[in-house]
């Protein structure tokens, strides 16, 4: 893995992404979103983890993050090791899943591609951490996250995506999670 992409200095905010292994439209189901938006929360009370802003994509999520003293690599480990394993739970047992089987091939066959996998491998290893060390930075990171969902083509405006921070920073609706604003 290259060193641009490690979590060099702890007390320092970080742009982090975290994609699906192949890119695979996974998070389109609500109840799978919400297991991620619960594992979130979980890190943020227990784990010492402070999000400020973030954006959930069906193949992908977007944080901009610190912490509060654990290793930022080890609460996304282990935010990844819960999701996936109430993810593929909730695949599992979702009557109504069309794409059943082929989520749990493709996460299987990955799976078995890499060594330390149990069996399935949901999410690709890397955060790609970015620092952000300048206000400049920060705005563009933040601007880029809540912009995500429109330039995908999901919604006109960015306040409309409901699995993002966005409503924290520009609307007076009840966000899905609580973060520290960054401005």
């Amino acid at each position: 893995m290259s060193r641009k992409y490690k979590f060099v200095d702890q007390t320092e905010l970080y742009f982090t992404t975290s994609s699906v292994i192949y890119w695979i439209d996974a998070f389109t189901r609500t109840e799978y979103k919400d297991i991620l938006v619960e594992s979130l929360r979980y890190c943020q009370q227990e784990k010492d983890l402070n999000s400020h802003a973030w954006c959930l994509m069906t193949d992908h999520l977007h944080l901009i993050i610190s912490t509060r003293g654990r290793r930022m690599e080890e609460t996304l480990r282990d935010t990844k090791q819960f999701t996936v394993k109430r993810i593929l739970a909730a695949i599992e047992e979702n009557p109504v899943e069309g794409r059943k089987e082929w989520l749990l091939w493709m996460f299987e066959r990955a799976g078995q591609k890499k060594a330390g996998n149990d069996k399935y491998q949901f999410w690709q290893h890397d955060n790609h951490p970015v620092v952000l060390f300048t206000p400049p930075i920060m705005q563009q990171k933040l601007d880029y996250l809540h912009n995500n969902p429109v330039k995908a083509g999901f919604v006109c405006h960015p306040e409309e995506w409901l699995y993002s921070s966005v409503k924290n920073y520009y609307t007076t609706e009840m966000p899905l999670l609580e973060v520290m604003l960054l401005v």
